[in-house]
C-alpha cells in the first residue's frame, strides 16, 4: 500500500474540513455496497445527515416545495460524502486503497423546466476530485426525474476501483 497516498488523502480531508459521517443504513432490502473483483458498486445515497434527509423537493420548482440550484448542489455534495462513507468499510477503513472513482450516477428531482442537472451533480463530482485528485475524475450521468425516494431532491450512486 502506498502510505504517501494515504497521508495525502488524510491531509486533503483535513484541509477541506471534512469529517466523514457514519455510513447511512439501507432503507430497504438491499446492501449499501457490493464488491466484485476490484470494483465497488455503492447503492444510491440520499442527502442524509445524522439520519435525517436534508434536502426535499423538486429543483427549480417555485413555492415552498422548491429547491434552489445552490441547495441542490450542496445536497449532491452530501450524497458524495455518504458514498465515501460507504466506500470506507469496503476498503477495510483504508481509503488509500481507492485507485479510481470510475463513475457517478446522479439523479435530480426536477421541475419540468429545470435543465441544469449537470450543475447539480457537479457538487458530487467536484468533491471526488477535491479528495482523490486525478483519481477522482470519473465518467458520469446526471438525470432529471420527477421524484426520488422519501421526496429527496438528489440521489447519487457510485462505482469505484480499489486495490
Amino acid at each position: 500500500m502506498n502510505q504517501k497516498h494515504s497521508k495525502d488523502i488524510d491531509a486533503r480531508l483535513q484541509a477541506l474540513g471534512i469529517t466523514l459521517p457514519n455510513a447511512p443504513t439501507s432503507a430497504a432490502n438491499y446492501v449499501p455496497f457490493v464488491q466484485s473483483g476490484n470494483l465497488v458498486f455503492i447503492s444510491g445515497q440520499l442527502p442524509m445527515v445524522d439520519g435525517k434527509l436534508t434536502c426535499v423537493g423538486q429543483v427549480g420548482a417555485g413555492g415552498d416545495d422548491g429547491v434552489s440550484l445552490e441547495q441542490a448542489i450542496d445536497a449532491a455534495r452530501v450524497c458524495a460524502l455518504n458514498l465515501i462513507s460507504q466506500l470506507k468499510p469496503a476498503c477495510d477503513g483504508d481509503l488509500d486503497r481507492v485507485v479510481r472513482v470510475v463513475r457517478l450516477g446522479g439523479f435530480v428531482a426536477s421541475d419540468n423546466n429545470f435543465t441544469d442537472q449537470p450543475k447539480v451533480i457537479n457538487g458530487a463530482s467536484d468533491l471526488m476530485v477535491d479528495i482523490f485528485g486525478d483519481a477522482g475524475r470519473h465518467a458520469r450521468a446526471a438525470v432529471g426525474v420527477n421524484t426520488l425516494p422519501l421526496g429527496a431532491a438528489v440521489e447519487v450512486e457510485g462505482l469505484f476501483e480499489i486495490n
